[in-house]
């Protein structure tokens, strides 16, 4: 009897240590959601808010110029309209050449740069400050100082060039379908491959000095080193780096507003520069916010393959 009685006795503590277990959890649970809850209704405000309402508006055809149209629901329409739309296809492929060949320039010289600069050489600090001063400067300035510079009566590029020999006669950079678009890139990598530079850096330095002279006593060539030890270690955070800087080409509007407005002959025009056009020029809310739902998945898509991709790698590295 006294063993039965001994036995419930433990039984019953258990319960109760169970009981005030899961109530302390609970109790944590519901203290971590309203910890939460002025964020998650903060982001619900500012960002879910604003993106549901440019749904909405996409369904719809809203001219305001046109007011006596109302607001009549079109469902789709808008969509179907762009689907055979060249001009948007036109700025689509612009985006993605864009952002294509900028990113990827700004890979090769940022991961260069940040070779560089990781070494240890006298004034490296000041090297280092020096080699963010483009990114340091405003997007607009940054265009205007370019734009200025790829004039076709008095811009430098045209003096140097002609000077050197590369070229015997002025071009108009921003004025010819040809050269436009790229000018416009080589201003973004001038700008942003000390972003890139930066965020490789970050990822160089946390790599072990001792790996590097373990392969020096094993032989290893500097190639080699690079091959095998910096590149495979530095992945991450290169690919932190691609993901930034993808979805920021891939959203370009300042830049190209300030270079070229778009032109000549739409021939620059990006995703963003068209919806703008649309919604301020034309005033078409409808079309407009069509435009820019298909630009947020765009890069919705984008952001999720890179995560996917990121992940995947980390889950293999674990």
């Amino acid at each position: 009897m006294k063993a039965q009685a001994s036995l419930a006795m433990e039984e019953s503590t258990v319960l109760k240590k169970k009981k005030r277990f899961f109530n302390s959890q609970r109790q944590e649970s519901l203290l971590a959601y309203a910890l939460v809850a002025p964020a998650i209704m903060t982001i619900s405000l500012f960002a879910l808010y604003p993106i549901l309402s440019t749904v909405w508006l996409s369904l719809h055809e809203i001219i305001l110029n046109m007011p006596n149209l109302g607001k009549p629901f079109i469902g789709l329409q808008h969509y179907v309209t762009l689907s055979t739309d060249t001009r948007f296809w036109a700025s689509l492929w612009n985006t993605f050449y864009f952002t294509f060949f900028s990113v990827l320039m700004e890979l090769i010289f940022g991961f260069a740069i940040a070779i560089l600069i990781n070494r240890n050489f006298r004034g490296r600090g000041i090297v280092r400050a020096s080699v963010l001063v483009p990114w340091a400067i405003p997007t607009v300035v940054s265009a205007l100082m370019w734009k200025f510079m790829f004039n076709d009566q008095l811009g430098v590029i045209n003096d140097l060039f002609v000077k050197a020999g590369i070229l015997n006669h002025y071009i108009a950079w921003l004025g010819s379908k040809e050269t436009a678009l790229w000018a416009i890139i080589v201003t973004d990598v001038w700008k942003t491959t000390p972003f890139m530079a930066l965020l490789i850096l970050a990822g160089l330095q946390v790599i072990p000095a001792d790996i590097y002279e373990s392969a020096k006593v094993d032989g290893a060539t500097r190639f080699q080193q690079l091959v095998k030890i910096t590149i495979p270690l530095v992945k991450p955070a290169v690919l932190v780096a691609l993901l930034f800087r993808t979805l920021d080409a891939f959203r370009v509007f300042d830049i190209v507003f300030v270079m070229t407005g778009g032109g000549p002959a739409n021939s620059t025009e990006t995703l963003s520069m068209y919806a703008q056009t649309t919604l301020m020029r034309y005033l078409d809310f409808g079309k407009g916010s069509a435009l820019s739902v298909i630009t947020f998945l765009c890069v919705l898509l984008i952001s999720f393959f890179y995560i996917k991709f990121l992940g995947v790698k980390m889950d293999k590295k674990m």
